[in-house]
């Protein structure tokens, strides 16, 4: 990877970092499509990586409004349905990965800034759960179905509880991928050397993610999401 190409990933990642911080989504749905420009061979084990110490830090610091029970249901599902999303890697060829990381981010973001008032119960985490698993691990993308359940609860619900199931996810669908050949050592650096960037963009959201209006960031992300997914549908 050229310097230039690593500078443009560090920003996005940055920018990722401090509005997924400040607002509870957002660090995949930026972060996926760049780097699908910069490098499909990234998608998805630098984004999953990336997340890691980001959703570390936003579920300790707002550890106090986590919802366990939702939490429960959502990882549970998200577990169950990561082969899923494993198996999606083995029937989709590497040069269409980028193609498919499009068309999940604009399909994510149309039903996340469409869908209805509505209060979530068991069927709804389950159902995030499960698509999250086969989306993320597929592609590193999965904030969508979690922020859907979560868009009428209280921001520093959603942050939390969202960071909190992406951590277990994370972690598993790496393992799975570790475990399948689908990932190498050598990824990991990868993310590694963008540690600073996420670093100063969670700090930046701390200054900020108790004054924000989590609903326009939510709207914001999404709009930015299906225009980024449409440019690499095109660019494709």
């Amino acid at each position: 990877m050229s310097a230039q190409m690593l500078a443009v990933l560090a920003v996005a990642v940055l920018v990722a970092a401090f509005v997924q911080g400040s607002s509870g989504l957002g660090f995949a749905l930026i972060v996926a499509p760049v780097a699908g420009f910069v490098d499909p061979g990234l998608v998805p084990v630098f984004v999953l990586a990336s997340m890691i110490p980001l959703n570390l830090y936003v579920a300790w610091r707002e550890r106090a409004s986590l919802d366990l029970r939702g939490a429960g249901w959502i990882t549970g599902a998200r577990l169950a349905a990561t082969p899923a999303g494993l198996a999606l890697l083995w029937l989709i060829p590497e040069r269409s990965l980028g193609l498919f990381v499009g068309v999940a981010t604009v399909l994510a973001a149309v039903v996340s800034l469409t869908a209805p008032t509505f209060a979530p119960g068991r069927a709804a985490y389950v159902g995030a759960g499960a698509v999250t698993g086969l989306t993320e691990t597929a592609t590193g993308v999965g904030g969508p179905p979690l922020a859907l359940v979560y868009q009428h609860r209280p921001p520093a619900e959603l942050r939390s509880t969202v960071a909190a199931c992406f951590l277990v996810g994370e972690v598993a669908s790496l393992l799975l991928l570790f475990a399948t050949g689908k990932a190498a050592p050598a990824e990991l650096g990868q993310a590694a050397l963008l540690l600073p960037a996420i670093a100063v963009g969670a700090w930046l959201s701390r200054l900020v993610h108790h004054r924000l209006d989590a609903r326009r960031m939510r709207l914001f992300v999404l709009v930015f999401a299906l225009v980024s997914g449409l440019v690499l549908m095109l660019g494709v």
